[in-house]
């Protein structure tokens, strides 16, 4: 049962898609009417266990409004809407326009210096040599990177055939409808978002093997060619990050912009950027482009050492493992990250279109690309060491899949959305029975049962730790491999930053008892 509120404008407001959900306008105390009965919607199939129906009744109770939202000021106790195309709030992320240049700039160049040391330095970081000039030295590294990195019209042709190959599949291929969270300036609208990323993925990899035996696309073509086809992948991102600002100007789709193009492009325009009706391309480009690709690539370096000594090594096998579980824990949670921080807030920008399109698949993969280019003889690491990084490997991963999906699986059960899904793997303790959380005074809650009843950020330490593992499998022969364990744990520690801030000013007194009921931040009874 749920109340029905009227809006400003004096029509009845369009029933909940699911039970148990009420939606609030973001200015105005509803007042209660008469109840009614709800029907569920058809569009997926939501089971509420006894316990959780609680929970979802415990959410039934009226909630007040925030004093600000992003939409609304408050003047004289009055409540006062603003325009969400514009951020007035002078607060800037990452360094503001300096710190997001240069992140814009120093990153593609990275890239390429990276793959340089790949070919030419044996897998050691380029430098210059006793003497020589900085700028001889440079251009030595301009030279080589033309020479082993230059897009061609046949590696342009895979990135973006694979890229529309995808496309298809989003909108072809079988899956599941879920919700996304109320969009507070669109009136509390919660977006329908369509789910099927473990159909493609599998889709992909059964075509991919298909092309691969028939000699029409051998998938070791994914390693011969990858200095060029992670040029591609770079001039793509920036390309595409073009497109989306200017196309979401052009439509009056942009969101809390500040005025300063630089860090405005970097952040994105648009929130909810969808074409052909069903394709939400934020949710596109975050679960299938940087996690198939990534996929494929090793799956490519794992048949290439085949090919070549007939065997594959334990450490190109674990990484093979390692890129599965990463891109199929995306897939078979995909209904899952539509409520997630990024979905809700985040920007389609420089900052996601280009790490998705270039940053994840063309540097995640460095150790794969060092064991393809060494001897296995160079990284024959005792059994005792492989089996130590396989056991890291998958504890770490554990408690990643079944962090993330104690949360988002809460926040489905408050919302009455949840999916029951049989996606391999469903793992024990994915799903919190009887959960205990904090009701906050602005109407939402804090989960303190699970893993995050231990840790707030214990999730954090298990893809940190999963990380770890894939840079200690290489060994530290080269300090390539290394770049995205010392990267990551910056990410994450700058990330955890901007969570904590952001969770700070939204949940206030609440936040602070948040804190004194799980003290510990990323390691359970240590830090």
């Amino acid at each position: 049962m749920v109340s029905v509120t009227r809006s400003q404008t004096g029509k009845t407001p369009k029933k909940p898609a699911h039970p148990g959900f009420v939606e609030t306008p973001p200015v105005r105390i509803s007042r209660r009417s008469k109840s009614v009965a709800r029907t569920p919607s058809p569009e997926a199939s939501v089971k509420i266990e006894p316990t959780e129906e609680k929970m979802v009744e415990s959410g039934l109770k009226e909630r007040k409004p925030a004093a600000t939202n992003g939409n609304t000021k408050v003047t004289n106790g009055k409540p006062k809407n603003t325009d969400h195309r514009v951020d007035n709030s002078g607060e800037f992320e990452f360094g503001g326009s300096l710190g997001t240049g240069f992140v814009m700039v120093f990153f593609p160049i990275l890239m390429w210096y990276l793959w340089v040391g790949q070919v030419y330095y044996d897998a050691q970081l380029p430098l210059p040599k006793t003497g020589q000039p900085i700028s001889e030295f440079l251009e030595s590294l301009y030279s080589m990177a033309r020479e082993s990195a230059m897009p061609t019209l046949k590696t342009w042709t895979i990135y973006w055939g694979f890229l529309a190959y995808q496309s298809v599949l989003y909108i072809t291929l079988p899956g599941v409808w879920t919700k996304g969270n109320p969009i507070a300036h669109r009136n509390n609208l919660r977006l329908d978002y369509y789910c099927n990323a473990v159909w493609s993925f599998y889709t992909t990899l059964a075509t991919m093997a298909i092309l691969h035996v028939t000699g029409i696309f051998p998938i070791t073509t994914l390693i011969d060619e990858f200095g060029s086809l992670m040029s591609v992948g770079i001039f793509s991102g920036i390309g595409v990050s073009f497109i989306a600002y200017f196309s979401a100007i052009a439509r009056g789709a942009q969101h809390k912009l500040t005025g300063s193009f630089v860090y405005d492009f970097f952040m994105g325009a648009e929130l909810h950027p969808r074409i052909f009706g069903i394709m939400d391309l934020k949710m596109f480009f975050e679960v299938r482009l940087p996690w198939f690709i990534l996929f494929l690539t090793t799956s490519a370096a794992a048949v290439k050492q085949y090919e070549t000594y007939g065997y594959l090594t334990p450490q190109l096998a674990f990484f093979v493992l390692a890129h599965w579980l990463y891109a199929n824990a995306c897939c078979k949670g995909e209904e899952l990250i539509v409520t997630t921080f990024d979905m809700s807030h985040e920007k389609w920008g420089y900052m996601l279109i280009f790490w998705n399109m270039a940053g994840v698949p063309m540097t995640y993969c460095h150790g794969v690309i060092y064991l393809s280019r060494q001897a296995p003889e160079v990284y024959q690491w005792s059994l005792g060491a492989n089996i130590f990084v396989f056991t890291l490997l998958l504890t770490a991963y554990y408690i990643f899949d079944t962090c993330n999906s104690q949360k988002n699986r809460f926040r489905q059960m408050e919302k009455g959305t949840l999916i029951a899904r049989k996606s391999f793997p469903q793992l024990p303790w994915q799903t919190l029975k009887n959960p205990t959380y904090i009701k906050c005074k602005n109407g939402g809650t804090l989960l303190t049962s699970g893993w995050y009843g231990l840790a707030r950020k214990v999730h954090y330490t298990a893809d940190f730790c999963q990380m770890s593992s894939w840079g200690l499998i290489c060994g530290f022969n080269s300090p390539i491999p290394w770049f995205l364990p010392c990267f990551f744990i910056t990410m994450i520690l700058h990330r955890a930053w901007r969570d904590t801030e952001r969770c700070a000013k939204k949940y206030g007194e609440d936040w602070e008892e948040y804190k004194r009921q799980v003290p510990y931040l990323f390691i359970p009874y240590v830090f």
